[in-house]
């Protein structure tokens, strides 16, 4: 599934951001649970979502553009599309932790991947393929830009997304929030491994990295959210 979006960009660098005095190490296996059900909790929300009208109406549009001799590998590929379309953006929250910057990603992403259909492999994974497209592009527009947008506070991350309403909606607009702080790379290895459900080789090469640079992310994402969240001593 070689496309000219398929190649990773961000260099690949183990970010290592301040952890909270009295939580370096890694957590205990209870802790680790108690973190990744409520990980899968928020992503599982930000994924069964509704999506909005406008990405919605873009893959509509793609119709138009099919021809008698296209259509039939077109709209089966469309249909891809929109079955990978809620994990695409709740990837793309996790990378730019704002609600509208998401849907742009995602808009750009979609038109990047159907006008290069022909570079994807059928019978590999799309959503795999999506998310490389949508990383890629994250990543050029950042460097272009040359600055880092910080959040330190979780200001933005608490005006993201509306959670769905339920019993325990505050405590993931929480976990929301505290995932803001993070660093983006860690932020989507966090995602990709302790949410999405992605094996370490999987992430890895989906985010062009080796083996033991996504764990080290993963595991400095998973005690930094622990201490901001005070998960070192989850409730049995």
């Amino acid at each position: 599934m070689n496309t000219d979006d398929s190649h990773p960009v961000q260099p690949c660098r183990t970010v290592r951001p301040a952890v909270p005095a009295g939580r370096k190490g890694d957590l205990s296996a209870q802790a680790r649970q108690h973190l990744g059900n409520e990980l899968r909790a928020l992503y599982g929300s930000l994924v069964t979502d509704s999506q909005p009208q406008r990405l919605l109406d873009l893959l509509a549009q793609l119709d138009t553009a099919l021809t008698a001799r296209q259509k039939a590998d077109a709209v089966a590929f469309r249909q891809g599309l929109t079955e990978a379309l809620p994990a695409l953006r709740g990837f793309a929250i996790s990378l730019t932790v704002n609600a509208s910057q998401a849907d742009d990603l995602v808009q750009e992403t979609l038109l990047k991947a159907w006008a290069n259909q022909h570079r994807f492999l059928p019978g590999t994974n799309l959503t795999a393929w999506l998310m490389t497209i949508a990383r890629n592009a994250f990543y050029t527009e950042r460097r272009r830009r040359k600055r880092e947008v910080e959040d330190a506070d979780g200001t933005a991350a608490g005006q993201l997304i509306e959670l769905p309403a339920q019993e325990h909606g505050m405590e993931l607009q929480k976990v929301l929030q505290a995932m803001a702080v993070l660093p983006a790379v860690q932020r989507e290895a966090l995602i990709l491994v302790g949410a999405g459900g992605m094996t370490y080789e999987a992430a890895a090469e989906l985010i062009g990295c080796q083996i033991g640079t996504v764990k080290s992310r993963v595991s400095r994402a998973r005690s930094a959210l622990a201490g901001m969240l005070a998960h070192d001593q989850p409730a049995a």
